[in-house]
């Protein structure tokens, strides 16, 4: 998953926005509707990954998660957003616009 993960990043024509979460996180649970709603949003202006970390642990050390969610955006192969915890829609969406505008 890590190795397929970075192709996708370093690949991607659009900017790649990823949600590492697991099951048992309470904030992981409370930012996924927003997180869905930004992958409808952008629909073919950027693409959603969800990352299990309890399912995929090396690609949540490659990207050194220490929290989830931890939400990460990447513009051509290179890290341009990141933070940890539940944060509202319109905060995610305007990361995503300035990400989007650059």
């Amino acid at each position: 998953m890590s190795q397929s993960l970075n192709d996708l990043i370093q690949s991607s024509q659009v900017p790649v926005f990823v949600d590492f979460w697991a099951d048992w996180c309470g904030p992981c649970k409370i930012v996924a509707p927003a997180v869905k709603q930004l992958a409808q949003e952008f629909t073919g202006r950027m693409i959603v990954v969800k990352v299990n970390v309890d399912q995929h642990p090396a690609a949540a050390a490659q990207f050194q998660v220490q929290g989830i969610p931890a939400l990460m955006l990447f513009d051509k192969g290179k890290l341009a957003w990141r933070t940890a915890g539940a944060l509202p829609y319109q905060q995610l969406k305007a990361e995503v616009l300035k990400v989007l505008a650059g």
